[in-house]
């Protein structure tokens, strides 16, 4: 089973999956993909048998391919008691997700699963769940009932110790149920289920009409359901599977004692660097990732916070050369053909700046550290949201964060204003007037000089 079957998921996990049965020789293998909030991808899907292709754009990309790990598309939206059929079915043994940080209903105040959630309630009231927590608890509440083995769950999406995560979602879903349907489910959970945690990475951006019109010119079919990706696939798994699985480490996953390592170096190098592209961008006029990093200046502005930030606070995983790995990362970001726009990567900022940014700003604090660079993509998501009006800023928090700020918009009010956001920022951040002087410096030059000004003070600073 996959939930959350995006063109990610289909250009990485289905590619995958498909991939280790080649090179394993075991066919028995297929994947039950579930939309989420839209049906699109399982309407499109459906008609061609779950058949999809992918094109690969950059150097050493390889020709079109037809992938054919998806033997049934599913929205969940309106089938959830299917979803949670197939959860429980004895065939199923692993389920994996690629839900995004909305996806898994957080609480910002507590980091557990936010029982208030008008959605989550509805969940545990009846069996016929929307929310992929839900499915995932009501799925293994089935399977408990019918005996019908072990399960592993797997999250995809980009949060730290997201197989834990995961784990305490599912167990506080469990344990906000009456005690009757609690106590038996999380005795079974606990004897038969596993979370193990993954770092995913794959550059996959929103399929176009003209993506479409190449793929059918190429290959003489139309394909509703092609995604477009970089040549790079990693996939990085803890070795903690309660059932069996596809032999993935035959298709080139690693399957690693030490994931955390690998999510941080991920989070805090790779996207970090990849939502300060999207905010300097959006800023002053970029409309896509490779348009920012060609940004001399910007260019510049992600190799310092990477270098004089970031790696100081992070400690790799046995085998990795950071400084290579930074100068991939900006080469990736400069393929053109992947038409990765600002505005998407620049979405949901609340949820991944505190992950991707504000992590290295701490440590470099706690270090006795400027965290100058971190500090400038801050500022440049302060812009955003500032600049933005609430019904046009994609952001689960767009209101809250607009009813923080001043009716006089600038360095000097919008930055105290936004600190004072506590599911984002920590009192200790808040409250620290060197971080602040910093956020201000930044901001100013962005709102008041704009271009010019960010590369006469990042060039010179």
């Amino acid at each position: 089973m996959h939930l959350g079957l995006g063109a990610f998921a289909r250009a990485h996990t289905a590619v995958l999956t498909e991939n280790a049965m080649r090179s394993s020789g075991d066919f028995g293998w297929g994947i039950t993909g579930v939309t989420q909030r839209s049906d699109t991808v399982a309407r499109q899907l459906a008609p061609q048998d779950g058949l999809f292709t992918v094109t690969e754009r950059g150097s050493g990309a390889a020709p079109v391919r037809v992938v054919s790990s998806i033997v049934e598309a599913l929205s969940g939206r309106d089938y959830p008691g299917t979803v949670t059929e197939r959860i429980a079915a004895p065939s199923t043994s692993v389920v994996t997700l690629t839900v995004t940080e909305k996806g898994y209903r957080i609480d910002p105040r507590t980091g557990t699963l936010n029982t208030a959630d008008d959605q989550v309630q509805a969940d545990l009231a009846g069996p016929a769940p929307q929310t992929a927590i839900g499915q995932i608890a009501r799925g293994i509440q089935r399977r408990a009932r019918a005996d019908a083995g072990p399960l592993t769950v797997v999250s995809c999406d980009n949060l730290p110790g997201n197989g834990e995560l995961t784990r305490n979602l599912v167990h506080a879903f469990a344990a906000a149920l009456p005690a009757e349907e609690a106590d038996p489910l999380l005795s079974w959970l606990a004897a038969n289920v596993s979370f193990p945690s993954t770092m995913v990475d794959r550059m996959v951006p929103a399929t176009t009409a003209g993506d479409l019109n190449a793929v059918e010119r190429e290959l003489g079919l139309r394909d509703e359901a092609a995604v477009v990706a970089e040549p790079f696939l990693q996939w990085v798994i803890e070795d903690n599977f309660t059932s069996r699985r596809p032999r993935w480490e035959d298709a080139g996953a690693l399957f690693s004692s030490d994931v955390a390592a690998w999510e941080a170096a991920k989070l805090r190098l790779l996207n970090a660097s990849h939502s300060m592209l999207a905010y300097l961008g959006l800023a002053t006029g970029k409309a896509t990732i490779s348009d920012a990093v060609g940004e001399d200046a910007f260019r510049t502005a992600c190799s310092r916070m990477m270098a004089e930030d970031a790696l100081p606070t992070i400690s790799l995983p046995a085998g990795m050369d950071g400084t290579a790995y930074c100068g991939q990362v900006l080469s990736r970001f400069a393929n053109p053909a992947l038409g990765h726009t600002t505005d998407k990567v620049g979405s949901d900022g609340s949820q991944k700046i505190g992950l991707r940014l504000l992590t290295t700003v701490r440590g470099s604090l706690d270090a006795g550290r400027e965290p100058r660079w971190a500090a400038l993509a801050v500022a440049a998501w302060m812009h955003r949201v500032a600049s933005t009006s609430a019904p046009e800023l994609n952001d689960p928090l767009a209101q809250d964060l607009n009813d923080l700020l001043p009716a006089t918009r600038t360095a000097a009010t919008v930055v105290p204003a936004l600190l004072g956001c506590r599911s984002i920022f920590d009192g200790g951040l808040a409250a620290h007037q060197g971080f602040a002087d910093l956020l201000i410096h930044w901001y100013r030059i962005i709102d008041t000089h704009g271009l010019d000004g960010l590369r006469n003070e990042i060039n010179h600073g």
